[in-house]
């Protein structure tokens, strides 16, 4: 206390969150679940190669990492994965199937033995891999998402639902695994069960189309023998997103579709009538980028559990019967599609701007005779807690804020100003801003605490993230404004903000960069060659050439993705060439920075390395990084703190900055 505030310049403010400890708070718990009374969920570890484990809460409320290094558990299906394990109870304790990242065999896992192989590996190829896996015990089965690579190319793969005997005996022979489905849609969800036993139903979609431009939910009957038959499609098509199904106690169907422009809850009757839940312009879903995420689930009670909001997302807990939510009380202000039910009880993973994500517990319980339930007070953290590395009075302070683009259109930005408590900057300088774009496109930033928005901040360097037209979280018509759009409409309203920033006299207009990674590394790179708006950009792990990610230089999943987001390849391929960055080498002025992983097989470095081919000898100074076993997204700390060293150090040099103790980066001409 007293410590006098120094006067010193943006960007040389000194800060206690540097490279290190912004890396080892990187990721965040996921896929929540419940073992019987006991709450699992998986937990990064970046210090240990960057591997997710399995973490136990048990009765008496202690933590524990399930698997030690180096078990992994992380699905690569679709590449971006999914839900990679499932568990039940028994008398000798947790029964738990998982995903090992290496290999990616499924493999059964019983605390005080070693993990078991489930499924054999393929000499095919990526393999055999799993994904959302569900324990059916009274058939000694786990059914899953079975995705298996049938040559050595990218597209040569296919999808379905598959069973898996419990028993190990398909750990040598393919021939064991029963496939449940017919393989007639490149994409499948894992299945869910009715109560009864006598249906299954999952959600299925082909190329072109995203799981965000349509899906198919589909029905089949599960006859005595174990196999699925009669397979139909009950709801969805095209132009309808069904992002999630689930089973009501009285075998009904609840999903979530998009059918109105924003992802509401309904009911399927048995009589094949819909019936909206809660019929809000706020979405109750979201974008399936990874089999398994779950945006709502189903309480004892009849009550529905419920992730849910426009742009910033809460907790609530839905009477189906009158269409009322009653949100969950609590600090937290965004929480992930990762939603488990016990009884009456909801674990979720929330965050907000002063937190992390952390698992948190929320109790419901009966109100008295026919109702159907309230919630019990407050949600508690249960797992994952946030506990503050540094003193909270140096983390951003951030302003969620609407600019106006172009025709007017609304874009939604957080914006976090320079903050550090024991610094200000001379009264008539403008700070410098970064510009982040996300990835996907179709996807959103969340507003939550993110260290290295901090590590920037801390130091006097703000950031504006963009959630530009195609975002998701504000309905369909706003993800569709960047249909065949893309490298247009994202640009332009990441340069809107910036502008708007300056002429605001929020932001130094000569000392604006931008960065992103993969579809953000897409943007930051289209707008280093078509606008004068930035000194700089970071660009990281991403697409550059249009033309050949397009036709084969991607992964399956995404390998049409550019149909609706640029346009089909044969009716426009000037558009493509017009639009990428690997083209327009020559355009680029302004220094850069670029960020590669060599694993990385959804943005390959063979996209990085054309493109500084083009850039041989022009005086433009910049750098390449690329990572030794790191894929699409860094996970190792000693990545994490190499990039964001980096990255200051070359607004450092380009904004003429003097943060003290960072390793100079050396920029080729």
């Amino acid at each position: 206390m007293g410590d006098k505030v120094q006067t010193l310049a943006y960007g040389s403010w000194p800060s206690p969150i540097d490279a290190e400890l912004a890396a080892a708070h990187d990721g965040h718990p996921e896929f929540a679940g419940f073992v019987g009374d006991e709450a699992w969920w998986t937990e990064p570890r970046p210090t240990e190669g960057g591997r997710r484990t399995l973490v136990r809460r048990t009765s008496d409320g202690t933590e524990e990492s399930v698997l030690p290094a180096p078990w992994n558990v992380r699905s690569r299906v679709m590449e971006y994965g999914g839900h990679p394990w499932a568990g039940l109870p028994k008398e000798t304790g947790p029964l738990v199937v998982f995903v090992n990242f290496a290999d990616q065999r499924l493999y059964r896992y019983e605390p005080g033995g070693e993990p078991v192989a489930l499924t054999p590996v393929s000499p095919v190829g990526g393999g055999l891999r799993w994904a959302d896996p569900q324990l059916h015990p009274e058939r000694d089965e786990v059914w899953c998402v079975l995705e298996e690579f049938t040559g050595q190319g990218p597209a040569d793969v296919r999808r379905v639902v598959a069973a898996v005997p419990l028993d190990g005996s398909a750990a040598e022979d393919r021939d064991a695994v029963r496939e449940l489905s017919d393989g007639a849609h490149r994409f499948v969800t894992g299945p869910r069960i009715s109560p009864d036993g006598r249906r299954a139903a999952w959600l299925a979609w082909d190329h072109p189309r995203m799981p965000w431009d349509g899906t198919e939910l589909i029905v089949a009957d599960v006859a005595d023998d174990g196999t699925l038959r009669g397979a139909r499609t009950v709801e969805g098509g095209p132009d309808e997103s069904i992002a999630q199904v689930e089973w009501a106690a009285d075998g009904t169907l609840v999903h979530s579709s998009d059918r109105t422009g924003y992802w509401n809850l309904y009911r399927r009757e048995h009589d094949g009538r819909n019936t909206p839940l809660c019929a809000r312009e706020e979405e109750f879903g979201g974008p399936l980028w990874r089999i398994g995420l779950r945006w709502f689930a189903l309480l004892k009670s009849g009550l529905i559990a419920v992730v849910h909001g426009r742009g910033a997302t809460a907790l609530g807990v839905l009477d189906p019967e009158t269409g009322q939510i009653t949100d969950a009380a609590g600090p937290w202000t965004e929480f992930a599609p990762s939603l488990a039910t016990h009884g009456g009880r909801v674990i979720a993973i929330g965050a907000s701007p002063r937190s992390a994500y952390e698992v948190v517990e929320l109790d419901t319980c009966p109100a008295g005779s026919g109702s159907a339930g309230t919630l019990a007070g407050r949600a508690r953290v249960i797992g994952a807690a946030h506990d503050d590395p540094v003193d909270p009075a140096h983390y951003p302070e951030p302003q969620i804020r609407t600019f106006l683009g172009p025709a007017g259109r609304e874009i939604h930005a957080h914006v976090y100003p320079p903050h550090n408590p024991g610094c200000l900057a001379p009264g008539t300088e403008l700070p410098p801003y970064v510009v982040w774009a996300h990835g996907g496109p179709t996807s959103r930033a969340p507003l939550v605490l993110d260290l290295a928005i901090a590590y920037f901040t801390s130091r006097g360097i703000g950031v504006a993230e963009v959630n530009y037209g195609g975002s998701t979280g504000y309905g369909r018509e706003y993800r569709n404004r960047l249909r065949e759009q893309w490298g247009v409409v994202d640009v332009e309203d990441c340069a809107a903000v910036a502008l708007a920033l300056a002429d605001e006299g929020t932001a130094d207009r000569l000392r604006l960069a931008i960065r992103g990674g993969s579809a953000g590394g897409w943007t930051t790179a289209v707008s280093l060659t078509t606008t004068d708006v930035y000194a700089c950009g970071t660009i990281l792990y991403p697409v550059l050439d249009l033309t050949q990610w397009g036709s084969g230089e991607t992964h399956d999943f995404e390998s049409r993705y550019l149909e609706s987001l640029v346009g089909p390849l044969a009716e426009e391929p000037m558009r493509y060439a017009e639009r990428s960055p690997a083209e327009h080498a020559d355009r680029i002025t302004a220094p850069f920075l670029l960020l590669q992983g060599l694993d990385d097989v959804i943005c390959p470095p063979t996209q990085c390395e054309r493109f500084l081919a083009r850039m041989e000898g022009r005086p433009v100074p910049h750098a390449y990084i690329a990572f030794e076993g790191e894929g699409h997204g860094f996970r190792r700390s000693e990545t994490m703190v190499r990039v964001l060293e980096a990255e200051l150090s070359l607004y450092a040099q380009v904004f003429g900055l003097n943060p003290p103790g960072i390793p100079t980066l050396e920029l080729a001409k």
